[in-house]
Formats: C-alpha cells, sequence, structure tokens
C-alpha cells in the first residue's frame, strides 16, 4: 500500500525484455534511485510510476525489479528506456502519515496527456480518460496519475483535468511530461468496493 506521495525521481538504467527484443513477454528493471534504496530489502514493495513492483536486488543504490506481462500490458512501464525519470516512493508503513490517499500500486489504464494549460504559480493538465474507469472518477475525488496522489479539478466522459502545484511539477515526471505522453492510471479503489457491494443495483 502506497500514498501517493512522490519521495523522489529515480531514473532508469536499464529495461531488459525476457527475449532481449521489445516482444518480451516479461522484463528486468533496473532503477537509480538512492533515497527509496536507503533501507530497501529483498521483497520490499516500491512504487514505480504507480506500478508496485517488488525489489530483487538493490546495489549501490539501484534496485532490480521482475515486470510481468500484465503489468507490461496494463501500464506505461513498457515505454521505458535507459535515462527515462521516474516517480519512486517506498510502502507506507504502519504509522505513517496518509498525506495523499490510499493507493494499491494496481494500474488500472493508460492515459495521455492532452493539453497543458500554465498559470502564474501552477499548472493545469489534461488527460484523456478510459470509457472504463469514467465511472469511477469524481469532481474532488482522488485519482493516481503516474503514482501521484491528485485531487480531479473537473472530468467529462471522456476527460478530467488536475491541477499542479510547482512543487509536483519539480519533483515527479508530471512536470516534464508533454502533450500525447502516457500516464498510468489507478482510480481510488474504495469507489470499486462500492460498486461491488451495489451489485445488480448499480446503473451504469
Amino acid at each position: 500500500m502506497f500514498t501517493g506521495i512522490v519521495e523522489e525521481l529515480g531514473q532508469v538504467v536499464h529495461l531488459t525484455r525476457a527475449d532481449g527484443g521489445a516482444g518480451g513477454d516479461s522484463a528486468v528493471l533496473a532503477v537509480r534511485g538512492p533515497v527509496v534504496t536507503s533501507d530497501a530489502a529483498h521483497g520490499d514493495s516500491i512504487s514505480v510510476n504507480g506500478v508496485c513492483l517488488t525489489v530483487v536486488d538493490n546495489v549501490d543504490g539501484v534496485f532490480t525489479v521482475d515486470v510481468m506481462g500484465e503489468s507490461l500490458r496494463r501500464s506505461s512501464l513498457g515505454a521505458l528506456a535507459a535515462g527515462s525519470p521516474v516517480n519512486l516512493e517506498r510502502a507506507a508503513t504502519v504509522g505513517s502519515r496518509l498525506g495523499g490517499h490510499l493507493v494499491q500500486g494496481h494500474v488500472d489504464g493508460v492515459a495521455t496527456i492532452t493539453a497543458r494549460e500554465p498559470a502564474d504559480d501552477w499548472e493545469v493538465l489534461r488527460f484523456s480518460l478510459p470509457p472504463e474507469l469514467a465511472r469511477y472518477v469524481v469532481e474532488k475525488g482522488s485519482i493516481t496519475v503516474d503514482g501521484v496522489s491528485l485531487t480531479v479539478m473537473a472530468v467529462t466522459a471522456d476527460e478530467f483535468s488536475v491541477g499542479l502545484i510547482p512543487t509536483t511539477l519539480k519533483l515527479t515526471v508530471l512536470g516534464s511530461k508533454g502533450v500525447g505522453d502516457p500516464v498510468n492510471l489507478e482510480v481510488d479503489v474504495i469507489a470499486k468496493y462500492v460498486e461491488k457491494m451495489l451489485g445488480d443495483r448499480y446503473v451504469s
């Protein structure tokens, strides 16, 4: 479990597909992150752009994880390359401050940035909204974008927007991504549980 508060911007060392090519159904990802590796051990969880991954090795500030095909298909991790910046967060511990919201690190879908609108001290980012996720996204609700806990400013049937303060722009990958770039989305898990409990009473 995570909170969506990014601890540092890491850097991809390499992403190696299982078959050595682009079509492999799994991959090994190595990421440099001195903060998150300071106490990381084999088996620990680290969120990489919102995807919960398990540490296999940690040497000199670089941790290695295995990425299975499901994660490659359901997220934007497969598009990473050496040098790519990534948002990193260690798993929350009992007693941690919940600065964002409850984040599982289980990506629900991939969206793209549709617009960036700079203001004096902040910026509005607009994203496409996959149809299958639209019912979980509400104005002033929480959503995770590339591992960042954000508040939805506005939402339509096929798009939503968020406002980013200077700190978020500076300390996460959202500050450097451009229109058309992919981002990982995780909707609020509470909404999915409510839908499940309502069962046949839910009206789409």
